[in-house]
């Protein structure tokens, strides 16, 4: 090993961290399964890309959870996006409104008297204040020169290693530049080599659009000073308030004996002749906490920038590679996909004629042949070299299973890259961003739909330790919504609306109340702290951390329910988000009563309280005992006249029947009121729905149908949204609300939001393992015909249940199970048509056969 001090040398030794293998891994092995040794040279996963980027959509993603950025890879210059997870406008905000409750009632006589139209124009006045504003931190900007002739252009991110590679060659020298975000040293690493002495020569400058000043100091940092507005864009308040301050330093350390360095304009260095150079970027800002004024923090950002700079530059840049590449692979191996098509897939004329037209490779139909016959090794490895431009292209014909392995672990990667324990949640889009104004708020903002699919994912994909930074902002929000609680609604507990911002805003959001009247975005996002516990059976997290903030929710929501005119407890005002319904007067409305998506939250959380007060001995607290008297006098969902699920409590014409949103299906995914065993009627009018939906909407929205339709057990029409996906988009040409990929895999609304990204891989893990407290289905909605043959290592299941399955010829072969919750358990295990009741004791791994016989166990 090479313990070199000097970042930018190794001198010739590389710094390698052998790790034990993952645990899934080592439980397959013990089984007999084949090695995993050498997949990622068999299964590269790599996101490819054969030109610099043009767009932002085109750049390549990294992030350590805190720091981020797109490396866009050009030739003649190159951009480095940076993003910090902390640099937002703005500062706490007074999210209380004492004109709230006169409004309330208003509202309320007149959704009683059946005046919708009247009660949705009044509900404006309950609004509240637009969310703050996330903002880039700058750019790090690379001039090489100037018509450069060049060839042999590639540009890749390797998921299994978490770093970008560019490389090219001109005349007889290949250049190469390596970039990742580190975890475990906080700061963006770069190295830029050439294959020959001495060719190394660039000149670089830090950049922002915020409010800044750049200094340099010893010819080898750069030092970028600045602050964000202390306001929203375009809002200019008088008072001028302070925003975040932030640093970021840009260290050089050259290699080569004749290589120079010179200060260009006192904001720019020049580098000549180099061999080699290791930039360093680290970067930190002012930001205390949610509740701490910009103006009043203590903290100095250029004090621990250089504390974090410092530290990493001690080391060498093998070594901040080694750390980094361990710290990531501990999360990112702990899960494995591998989908088959099998001997018998057979390419059509369609898929040869347009991955010739495709261009991206030279195809011939005796390569295409040869890969048939031998079947998937060589298929992946030459489909793994093509641009993922191409291959997204040419995915509707030949509906190649390694790009669907590819966006599956491209979902996992990114909320590896974005949420870590101690950053801030993922936002929108999220931690980057390349626009401080964006044209609709949304991609600023952290929004309780996106933290869903974040949160799916983060449990059954095995990155339970990416919530944590959800909890932490539960807990924020808790403080601030018992204030919006009180004073707006005259209720106890705590409440949140739809979007909040850095500030954990809680008051409605500004506008409409289509999308800002919507008070369950906080019961919505407690929904996930059972959840966790479910996974994990962490019974300190229960307690500790989890029931307070249930407990917290319910109550508010045990206030928000009213006694209303009708037979049932209520929520008014309630609306289904974002969609409008035909009121009886044949107005348009939003504001009604007990919307199906608020009884079916509001349902979730009790039940969790209920749940959790029985294990925590809390069962005789009075918070308890008020949900079971409220319990049986909640609204039952009700199936409408053309057998879909009725979204509002009365049957309102829908003006948008293939409208983006599926919020009345929220029982069946992600919350658990329905399923085909309890409640089949519901759940035949549940696929009533997701028909008359149809299947067409934005990226989010496909993910969310895919999960829906798993839960259906209907392969077919869960694999069609898959289909739905993998489109391209085009971003010179975007159309709104159509879904699909840019060039780099992130998914579209458009514009880009994450939150498909998240959805896919916990979509797809809802395909090959459901769960709940006492039931666990094996490939309960497995696409035969699609992927016959296929393997997956590594995923969660509730009751601390870790889980691999193996299929053949479209069946089951073997599942193992294992926990290392501590706990024991039983459950009913279920394949197909069959059911098996097993007892698992923690520590001890059990292997199933097709017919569900436990054929032997081992411990773990």
């Amino acid at each position: 090993m090479d313990s070199d001090g000097d970042c930018g040398s190794d001198a010739g030794a590389e710094w390698v961290w052998v790790r034990r293998p993952a645990e899934a891994e080592s439980v397959a092995a013990a089984a007999g399964w084949p090695a995993a040794a050498g997949d990622e040279e068999a299964r590269p996963l790599k996101v490819v890309f054969a030109s610099p980027a043009r767009y932002f959509t085109d750049a390549a993603p990294i992030g350590n959870g805190r720091l981020g950025a797109m490396v866009w890879g050009g030739l003649e210059s190159e951009r480095l996006q940076l993003n910090h997870d902390t640099l937002w406008t703005g500062g706490p905000g007074n999210y209380t409104n004492p004109k709230a409750p006169a409004v309330l009632s208003k509202v309320r006589s007149l959704v009683d008297n059946g005046k919708y139209p009247e009660a949705t124009a009044s509900a404006y006045d309950l609004s509240g204040d637009q969310t703050q504003v996330y903002q880039p931190l700058g750019d790090i900007d690379l001039i090489f020169g100037k018509h450069i002739k060049h060839t042999n252009y590639k540009r890749e991110l390797d998921l299994h290693t978490a770093t970008v590679n560019v490389t090219y060659t001109v005349g007889d020298i290949v250049y190469s530049r390596e970039h990742f975000s580190s975890n475990p040293h906080q700061v963006i690493a770069t190295k830029i080599s050439a294959n020959k002495p001495g060719n190394v020569s660039f000149s670089v400058s830090l950049t922002t659009t915020l409010d800044h000043k750049i200094r340099i100091t010893d010819a080898n940092e750069i030092i970028m000073e600045g602050s964000c507005p202390g306001e929203r864009p375009h809002n200019y308040a008088s008072d001028h308030p302070i925003g975040i301050k932030f640093c970021a330093i840009l260290y050089l350390q050259t290699n080569g004996a004749n290589s120079r360095v010179e200060v260009l304009k006192d904001k720019m260095l020049k580098l000549d002749g180099a061999d080699s150079v290791v930039l360093l970027l680290a970067a930190d800002t002012s930001f205390e906490g949610p509740f701490v004024k910009p103006s009043k923090s203590k903290l100095d950002p250029m004090v621990s920038a250089f504390t974090i700079l410092n530290v990493a530059r001690s080391l060498s840049y093998s070594q901040l590679k080694a750390y980094h590449m361990d710290d990531y692979q501990s999360l990112f191996q702990r899960v494995s996909l591998q989908l088959s098509r099998g001997s018998n897939y057979q390419l059509g004329e369609n898929r040869l004629g347009h991955s010739a037209e495709a261009g991206s490779q030279d195809a011939t139909v005796s390569d295409y042949a040869f890969r048939i016959a031998d079947c998937t090794r060589l298929e992946v490895l030459n489909d793994s070299v093509k641009p993922t431009v191409d291959r997204i292209i040419s995915f509707k014909d030949n509906e190649d299973p390694s790009l669907v392995e590819l966006l599956f672990q491209f979902g996992r990667y990114l909320l590896i890259s974005c949420s870590r324990p101690g950053t801030q949640i993922s936002n929108l889009q999220g931690i980057w961003s390349n626009d401080p104004s964006p044209p609709w708020d949304s991609p600023s903002k952290y929004k309780s739909a996106n933290e869903l699919l974040a949160s799916a994912a983060a449990l059954s994909c095995n990155l339970s330790e990416c919530q944590e930074p959800l909890f932490d902002f539960i807990g924020s929000l808790s403080v601030n919504g018992s204030k919006t609680a009180k004073v707006n609604y005259e209720a106890g507990g705590w409440v949140s609306h739809q979007v909040t911002d850095l500030w954990a805003k809680t008051s409605p959001d500004a506008g409409d109340p289509v999308w800002a009247l919507w008070p369950m975005g906080g019961p919505w996002l407690a929904t996930h702290l059972w959840e966790h516990y479910s996974f994990t059976l962490d019974k300190q997290f229960l307690e500790k951390t989890a029931y307070p903030l249930l407990e917290g929710s319910a109550s508010f929501l045990l206030d928000w329910l009213i006694e209303g005119h009708r037979e049932y407890l209520e929520t008014n005002p309630s609306t289904s988000p974002e969609h409008y319904f035909i009121a009886p007067d044949g107005k348009k409305a939003c504001v009604s009563y007990s919307t199906t998506m608020d009884m079916s939250i509001i349902r979730e959380v009790f039940s969790a309280v209920v749940l959790s007060a029985d294990i925590l001995g809390k069962s005789d607290t009075n918070v308890v005992q008020r949900i079971k008297k409220a319990l049986p006098n909640l609204p039952p969902v009700k199936v409408a006249g053309d057998g879909t699920i009725m979204e509002w409590a009365q049957d309102f014409q829908d003006p948008e029947v293939h409208h983006r949103h599926v919020s009345h299906l929220f029982g069946l995914y992600p919350g658990h009121t329905m399923s085909l065993e309890q409640t089949p009627d519901l759940c035949k009018a549940v696929a009533n729905s997701l028909y008359k939906r149809g299947d067409e909407g934005p990226g989010w929205s496909t993910s969310w149908k895919m999960a829906l339709w798993a839960h259906l057990h209907n392969s077919d029409h869960a694999y069609k949204m898959i289909l739905q996906l993998i489109t391209l988009v085009d971003p010179k040409h975007e159309v709104s609300r159509e879904g699909g990929l840019y060039s780099n895999l992130f998914t579209a609304h458009p514009p880009f939001q994450i939150d498909a990204n998240f959805g896919f891989p916990a979509a797809l893990s809802e395909m090959l393992v459901q769960s709940t407290g006492t039931d666990l289905y094996l490939l309960p909605a497995l696409p035969r015909n699609k992927w016959p043959h296929g393997c997956v290592k590594g995923l969660k299941a509730r009751g601390g249940v870790t889980v691999n399955i193996s299929w053949k010829e479209g069946s089951l072969h073997e599942a193992l199970l294992w926990s290392s919750s501590g706990q024991d358990s039983i459950a009913r295990l279920h394949y197909e048509n069959q059911t098996a009741t097993i007892s698992l004791s923690s520590g001890q791994v059990y292997m199933f056969s097709r017919d569900l016989k436990c054929l032997k166990t081992w411990p773990l």
